[in-house]
């Protein structure tokens, strides 16, 4: 197997943390895993410090406060590049995002710049979820697909495996979105660099520890971005067709 991190960012997650690594571990012990903590007041920063001390295939990244999942995986991901990983691979502390899935996401991968972990293609199912939040989901991807012209279901999902050569062709530093919009940010960046961007179904599980991180801020920021840019991604859609009409006028 190509030398695969898994990028795990935390804020308050000791309960569901242990737990999320002893699965990881065991689904695909040949990974490495670098957990990011944002300073999480409830000490999960120390029981990732005990358990890297335990494997060797467990890291820490601390940073003092949070941030936000974007600056989160930013800061994952040029420690990574830096290390010299083949593939990263985004997934959540909480439980959402089963390890067990991962040997899916990764064989894919063999043809792919991005895999994305989907809930909305065949095959990919939520587990209590509240209706709403299905809804929203649902939702906030048909919306970015009609804004932004992406040819994903599921563009908002944080379950991903990227291949690092793909990454160090980005400018991680001019990606813009914080909040959980990064995820959508990251796949449009990929297919504008030409980038083959595939959808694996995934089972996405309703975290039984801890509380969301989404909130109204999130959704509020995801919608402005998405508008913002695919507003300008039409702008410059109609100057392209313009241009190409009175130039065919003139010829």
């Amino acid at each position: 197997m190509r030398r695969t991190v898994v990028l795990i960012p935390t804020f308050n997650e000791r309960d569901a943390l242990p737990g999320t690594l002893a699965r990881l571990r065991a689904a695909v012990p040949e990974a490495d895993v670098l957990v990011i903590d944002d300073g999480s007041p409830d000490g999960t920063g120390d029981l990732a410090d005990r358990a890297a001390a335990d494997d060797a295939a467990v890291h820490v990244l601390h940073r003092e406060e949070k941030l936000g999942l974007g600056r989160a995986y930013v800061a994952g991901f040029a420690w990574a590049l830096a290390e010299g990983y083949e593939v990263i691979v985004e997934m959540d502390a909480d439980g959402s995002h089963r390890p067990e899935d991962l040997p899916r996401l990764l064989a894919a991968l063999s043809d792919a710049d991005l895999v994305l972990g989907s809930r909305w293609v065949p095959g990919g199912t939520v587990v209590n979820w509240p209706r709403r939040r299905e809804l929203l989901s649902r939702a906030g991807n048909a919306y970015t697909r009609m804004m932004l012209g992406l040819p994903l279901r599921d563009a908002t999902g944080g379950f991903r495996a990227y291949r690092a050569a793909t990454l160090a062709g980005l400018d991680l530093e001019a990606v813009a979105s914080h909040g959980y919009c990064f995820q959508v940010d990251m796949a449009w960046r990929v297919l504008r660099s030409g980038g083959r961007v595939v959808e694996v179904p995934i089972t996405f599980v309703e975290r039984v520890q801890g509380t969301s991180k989404m909130s109204r801020a999130i959704v509020i920021e995801a919608l402005t971005l998405v508008t913002t840019w695919g507003a300008a991604h039409h702008a410059r859609q109609t100057a392209g067709a313009m241009r190409r009409l009175f130039g065919r006028s003139s010829s």
